[in-house]
């Protein structure tokens, strides 16, 4: 998948395919038609596959990322690559922001699992600002943060 990194370089997301073919063009229909849900996913989103869902549910369509993260693509947390799409929905100031850094395969979200698209820019810029300033405490704090709510509290993002 066609994905924005480090400087807005477009980069290759390796993942096991969850949707059916070419979805990703109706990304942009989907939005328009059913909005996103709690959690910033598209909702009601018809596009996934049986086989898809349960492979997200325990997130083994990210497995291929791994790859992504030995090439240097990604690194272990931080933001989320998004699609164009995707990034559209982010204000100017968050999407320039976002650019200026290595996405991360571990995204903050996972760290206090905002709602709504605002909280996930929010939590998103929260990140990138304590990022700027202290990387590695912040990617370790934020990992620790993450892992707790999935371990524990079983975290899921749909």
């Amino acid at each position: 998948m066609r994905r924005f990194g480090y400087l807005g370089k477009v980069i290759n997301v390796y993942k096991f395919r969850t949707m059916y073919p070419f979805s990703e063009y109706l990304q942009q229909y989907i939005y328009e038609k059913n909005k996103l849900q709690e959690g910033g996913k598209f909702k009601d989103d018809f596009r996934i596959s049986t086989l898809g869902r349960f492979m997200r549910k325990y997130w083994l369509d990210e497995l291929p990322m791994i790859m992504n993260l030995l090439k240097g693509d990604l690194k272990l947390v931080g933001v989320r690559p998004l699609s164009k799409q995707y990034l559209s929905l982010y204000s100017e100031e968050l999407q320039q922001k976002r650019l200026q850094f290595k996405p991360g395969l571990i995204p903050p979200f996972y760290a206090d699992l905002p709602k709504t698209l605002d909280e996930i820019m929010a939590s998103e810029n929260r990140y990138l600002d304590q990022y700027s300033k202290h990387p590695i405490r912040t990617d370790i704090k934020y990992f620790f943060a993450s892992f707790k709510q999935i371990i524990f509290k079983k975290a899921r993002s749909n």
